[in-house]
């Protein structure tokens, strides 16, 4: 990682009785675009209010730049900020809006009219200064929000939710610019998101929350690969969860199948242990990769069928791991080659290489 540029030390809050917050740690790098991640209530939202000095943690200590801001007002922090409201002023225009921050810092009218100018142009919505929010759909007001947050070029971008009163194509194509922008400005960005699929396209890492603590802190494919808990496991992406049973030296038996998983993957369970196995519905092998000496060959029997577009899952009955049936990904293409469909019967090999193992929690 680069230099560290805002450092979270010991993060705490409290609202009464209830723990938002447990000692957060984090250090964000200059340049870096890294998402806080996870579901409502986990503490996402609070972390990025308590790092723009909208809410006070309640112990703990933020560094900006070498400067301590931990007690600063607002008004005194290097960021700027977009809410998922967008926050636009409906009886300004469009140009007032964006140039409202270099206002208040009474910059003149010889200086705001040309930044204006150039922020509207690098978001896409040049000549549009005249208008009235109103006159916008909500992509283009969330363009103009974006504006005014970079308009007095901070050190800091805080993006809180931006995207999610978007609909969905308008949400992927705006994300993939504010990514692009963000690499073009440099400029250290800490997005907030409910999404996974957000948070795995634009991040360079990952921050994931749950109930006030930091699961894990991860590139991208680091959290999807290398799931610290069950809970990332669980929350990112889909998978597959097996109860077994351990066997020593990374063996495990889940029905009639005996697993190993790779170094690493999981802790060195003592014989008898009940664990859960986790495997990703796209970690297994099939077609002419299929060997018939494979220990982990399976076969099932398809029994539903869930179509995402350009691929499908396919929740298959599995041979010897009664009432553990698995979700295996197949290309629409793979499908016709493969003749998958309810009521076919598969044949596969799992990707043991791939598993990740965790103690048995109840659900």
């Amino acid at each position: 990682m680069t230099e560290a540029y805002l450092e979270l030390q010991g993060i705490h809050k409290r609202f009464g009785a209830f723990t938002a917050l447990d000692d957060i740690h984090l250090s964000i790098g200059r340049g870096e675009f890294v998402c806080f991640l996870g579901p409502s209530g986990c503490g996402k939202t609070t972390l990025l209010r308590i790092i723009a000095g909208l809410e006070t943690q309640t112990a703990g200590r933020i560094v900006q730049a070498g400067r301590d801001i931990s007690v600063l007002p607002p008004g005194g922090r290097d960021y700027g900020i977009m809410f998922q409201s967008y926050a636009l002023f409906p009886n300004l225009t469009v140009a007032q809006n964006v140039a409202y921050g270099l206002v208040n810092r009474r910059q003149s009218r010889a200086q705001v009219a040309p930044r204006v100018d150039e922020l509207l142009k690098l978001v896409g919505l040049p000549g549009s200064g005249g208008k009235y929010p109103a006159q916008l759909s909500g992509g283009q007001q969330q363009r103009i929000a974006l504006a005014r947050a970079l308009a007095t070029s901070p050190g800091l971008l805080l993006l809180d939710e931006p995207l999610s009163a978007l609909d969905a194509i308008v949400r992927v194509h705006l994300r993939n610019e504010i990514r692009a922008l963000q690499r073009e400005l440099g400029v250290t960005t800490v997005m907030v998101t409910h999404d996974q699929e957000e948070a795995l396209s634009v991040a360079d890492r990952i921050v994931v929350m749950n109930h006030g603590v930091i699961e894990q802190v991860g590139t991208p494919m680091q959290v999807y690969r290398e799931p610290a808990s069950p809970f990332v496991a669980d929350f990112v992406g889909k998978v597959n969860r097996l109860k077994g049973v351990a066997e020593g030296e990374r063996w495990f038996r889940c029905g009639d199948k005996r697993l190993q998983c790779a170094p690493g993957a999981g802790a060195d369970f003592r014989a008898g242990r009940e664990v859960a196995l986790y495997l990703r519905p796209e970690d297994r092998v099939i077609g002419a990769g299929v060997r018939d000496d494979d220990p982990l060959r399976c076969e099932g029997t398809v029994r539903h069928i869930e179509f995402l577009g350009g691929n499908c899952l396919a929740e298959v009955d599995v041979q010897g791991m009664p009432g553990q049936p698995l979700q295996l990904q197949y290309s629409l293409n793979q499908m016709d080659e493969f003749g998958v469909h309810e009521g076919a019967s598969v044949r596969f090999a799992l990707r043991a290489d791939r598993l990740r193992v965790f103690p048995m929690v109840s659900d």
